[in-house]
């Protein structure tokens, strides 16, 4: 599959894996819990869906007939067709799912990839942010690299845009050290079906870091003033 029709299909397969729907239904699905394809339109989804259909991975199906808002009858209004996900469909999204290759850590198809965490085996959810967490480390080595030999020729707003970029990857590795390490401890087997995102309950780590401001220099961590005088509106 081409990398980017391949994350369209694989999320199609995973959502319908939890209910058939129709196209509108499927849009409106992919808008709004994967973002990334909020880019896509009617002419990618439903090309998309014919190929599912004709390798046997999804079957068309009739759906009920739209009512009419102002007679409430249903005469003349054409019927949504409904996809379903066949077996051969459901064999072929847990290949996916098993998947735990380069593909499933690039900036496309993880955020993917992790929307669908809820239908994938642990030890492949390792693997894939072990993965993801192995890539960002060495695009941060590139980063810092690049930075080290050219900070003397950047002026300081091209600097600055440099140092966002990597604050960002370095947010990310944070995020999924923490994430590994939760999927490691098993603590994520007693949320199964509540909804509660992993890590939810993990203890606020303190952090001692100094922060760089144009203003005065205050400790993080460091104990405020006594306010206990200080009156209330």
């Amino acid at each position: 599959m081409g990398r980017r029709s391949g994350v369209l299909e694989f999320a199609v397969l995973g959502l319908l894996r939890e209910s058939p729907m129709h196209g509108y239904e499927l849009r409106k699905r992919l808008n709004t819990s994967l973002g990334v394809f909020r880019a896509f339109s009617y002419g990618s989804l439903y090309p998309c869906l014919k190929t599912l259909v004709g390798q046997g991975w999804l079957i068309e199906e009739p759906g009920s007939a739209p009512e009419d808002a102002t007679t409430g009858s249903l005469a003349g209004r054409r019927a949504k067709i409904v996809y379903r996900l066949t077996a051969e469909g459901k064999a072929h999204f847990e290949e996916l799912l098993a998947h735990s290759g380069p593909d499933a850590w690039e900036d496309e198809h993880f955020g993917v990839r992790f929307a669908f965490f809820g239908q994938t085996s642990r030890d492949v959810r390792v693997r894939v942010l072990e993965g993801r967490r192995s890539r960002l480390e060495e695009r941060l080595d590139r980063m810092r690299a690049s930075l080290a030999r050219t900070r003397e020729r950047l002026d300081g707003y091209t600097l600055e845009l440099q140092r966002h970029g990597m604050e960002s990857v370095e947010r990310e590795v944070r995020w999924l050290n923490e994430l590994i390490e939760s999927e490691r401890a098993g603590s994520d087997a007693s949320r199964s079906g509540t909804g509660q995102s992993p890590g939810r309950d993990r203890p606020q780590r303190k952090q001692n870091r100094t922060e760089e401001t144009d203003g005065p220099v205050r400790q993080r961590g460091a104990p405020r003033p006594d306010r206990s005088d200080d009156t209330t509106d």
